[in-house]
C-alpha cells in the first residue's frame, strides 16, 4: 500500500528530454508529479536539484486472509489461510494455515475489533444440521485464535456481513434459502439468531431454482437496510434493519431480475444511487437505480465476449475504488470482465484472462493498482496489474499455489 506524501528532497538528478531520474537515500522513489525549479540553470546547481515531489512511499505488506472449500480432496485445504501481499512488486507470499476450520467459505472483518468472522461447518455438528458462524481473534503476527461458533440458523451458509455498528452479523444460507441475523457480544462473538426469514417460491431453471437460495447479504452504509440477492427466486430482497435490536422488518418492494438470471452478489455505488447485481445463471450484470426507497432494474450487460458459446457462470462483482470501473468474474471463460461505468451506464471494455481455472472470488488491492483472483479449481491465486486510468487488467505478474481458495479478504479498513 502506498501513501501520498509531500516532501522537499535534495538528491542527485539527471535530466534528458524532459525526463528526470532520481536517486535518494533508502532506495527507489516513485513519484507522480515533479516540479523542477529554475535553479538548475545556475552553475552551482549543475549536479544538485531542488525538487518538490508528490511521493508514493511503499509501506509494509498487507495481510490477506483466504477462505477455502475444505470439502474437496483435490486441494487439501484445512481451513483459513493467510498470505502477505507486497503492493510495490505485486507479489503474494505462499499462503500458510492460520486456523483449522471446516468449510470457511466466506470471511468478514469486524468494523472496530480485531475479530474475523466466517461461515462454515461447525466443529461438532448441530442437531438440526445447520451451518455455523465462527469468530476468531486476530492476534499479532497476525494469527487467528478461535473464539467460538453458533448456528447460522440455516443450511449451506455461503455469505455474511457485519453491520456498521459491529453489533450484528447477517448470514445468507444458500442451502435452504434462509436469511438470518445474529447479535454480536462485546467481544465480537455471535450469539443466538435474532431474525430468521424463510421465503418460498421457485424459478424457471429447475436444476438451480427449485426453491429460494439466498446468496449474499449487504448492509447499506447507514446500517438501516439489508440487501439479499436470492439466486433461486430471481430477486434481491430489501429488508428494513434495526441496529439497536438486530431485527429485520417486513420486506420492502424487491428488485426483480429477468427470469432465470440467478442473482448472486451485488455492489453498491458510493452514493448508493445504483446497485450492480451479478447474475450467475445468465452471465450478466444488472444495473439498478434507486427509486422510492428501493431499486428499479435497468439494462443487463453481458460479462462475456461476443460469440462465446461455452459453459459459464459468473461469481463476483466489485467496483473500482473511484467507482469508474466494474469487474465481474467468469467461471468457464475464466476471465475477469472489465466494464467502464458512467453513472448508471456500464459497457464491457475487456475480458482479461484471470490466470487460472474457476475464478470464484477476487479483490482489488487497497491501493487500486492490483487485482487478486482466487481460482477454486486450479488451486491458485493470481495477481493482475490494474491500470487505474483505463481500468484495464494486464497479464498476471505472479501466481501462488493455494488450496481451494474461494474468498479473499485484505486485513485493512481502507
Amino acid at each position: 500500500m502506498k501513501t501520498p506524501l509531500l516532501a522537499a528532497l535534495f538528491c542527485k538528478a539527471t535530466a534528458s528530454k524532459g525526463r528526470i531520474a532520481l536517486q535518494a537515500e533508502g532506495g527507489e522513489v516513485e513519484f507522480r508529479k515533479v516540479e523542477l525549479t529554475a535553479l538548475e540553470k545556475q552553475p552551482m546547481f549543475s549536479k544538485i536539484a531542488v525538487l518538490v515531489v508528490t511521493l508514493s512511499v511503499p509501506l509494509s505488506a498487507v495481510p490477506v486472509f483466504i477462505g477455502t472449500n475444505t470439502g474437496s480432496a483435490a486441494g487439501g485445504s484445512k481451513g483459513i489461510y493467510l498470505a502477505d501481499f507486497d503492493p510495490a512488486a505485486g507479489k503474494l507470499s505462499k499462503p500458510v494455515l492460520a486456523a483449522e476450520y471446516r468449510q470457511p467459505g466466506f470471511l468478514a472483518l469486524h468494523p472496530s475489533k480485531p475479530v474475523l468472522l466466517a461461515v462454515g461447518a461447525p466443529r461438532q455438528a448441530f442437531a438440526d444440521r445447520t451451518s455455523a458462524v465462527a469468530a476468531f481473534a486476530i492476534e499479532p503476527g497476525p494469527k487467528l485464535r478461535f473464539l467460538g461458533e453458533v448456528s447460522s440458523a440455516g443450511k449451506g451458509a455461503c455469505h455474511l456481513a457485519v453491520d456498521p455498528t459491529g453489533m450484528t452479523v447477517a448470514v445468507a444460507n444458500y442451502g435452504d434459502g434462509r436469511i438470518s441475523t445474529l447479535r454480536l457480544d462485546e467481544n465480537g462473538v455471535p450469539g443466538a439468531p435474532v431474525s430468521v426469514i424463510t421465503n418460498t417460491g421457485s424459478g424457471p431453471e429447475t436444476s438451480r431454482q427449485e426453491g429460494p437460495h439466498a446468496h449474499g447479504v449487504y448492509f447499506d452504509r447507514a446500517g438501516t437496510r439489508l440487501y439479499v440477492p436470492d439466486l433461486g427466486l430471481d430477486r434481491v430482497w430489501i429488508y428494513p434493519f434495526d441496529p439497536a435490536t438486530s431485527k429485520l422488518g417486513a420486506p420492502l418492494p424487491s428488485l426483480v431480475t429477468a427470469p432465470g438470471a440467478g442473482p448472486r452478489h451485488l455492489a453498491l455505488s458510493a452514493d448508493e444511487e445504483f446497485a450492480f447485481v451479478v447474475n450467475e445463471l445468465d452471465n450478466t450484470v444488472l444495473v439498478a437505480k434507486r427509486e422510492n426507497g428501493g431499486f428499479t432494474g435497468g439494462v443487463a450487460v453481458s460479462t462475456l465476449p461476443e460469440g462465446f458459446s461455452g459453459k459459464n457462470t459468473t461469481a463476483e462483482v466489485e467496483l473500482s475504488p473511484d467507482g469508474r470501473f466494474l469487474y465481474a468474474s467468469n467461471r468457464g471463460h475464466d476471465s475477469i470482465a472489465v466494464c467502464r461505468r458512467v453513472g448508471g451506464t456500464v459497457s464491457l471494455v475487456q475480458n482479461a484472462p484471470c490466470g487460472g481455472r474457476t475464478p470464484r472470488h477476487f479483490k482489488i488491492s487497497p491501493c487500486g493498482r492490483w487485482l487478486l483472483c482466487a481460482h477454486q479449481d486450479s488451486h491458485t491465486i493470481s495477481v493482475l496489474p490494474r491500470d487505474p486510468g483505463s481500468g484495464r487488467l494486464g497479464v498476471p505478474v505472479s501466481t501462488v499455489p493455494s488450496p481451494n481458495p474461494i474468498c479473499l479478504l485484505f486485513l485493512t479498513k481502507s
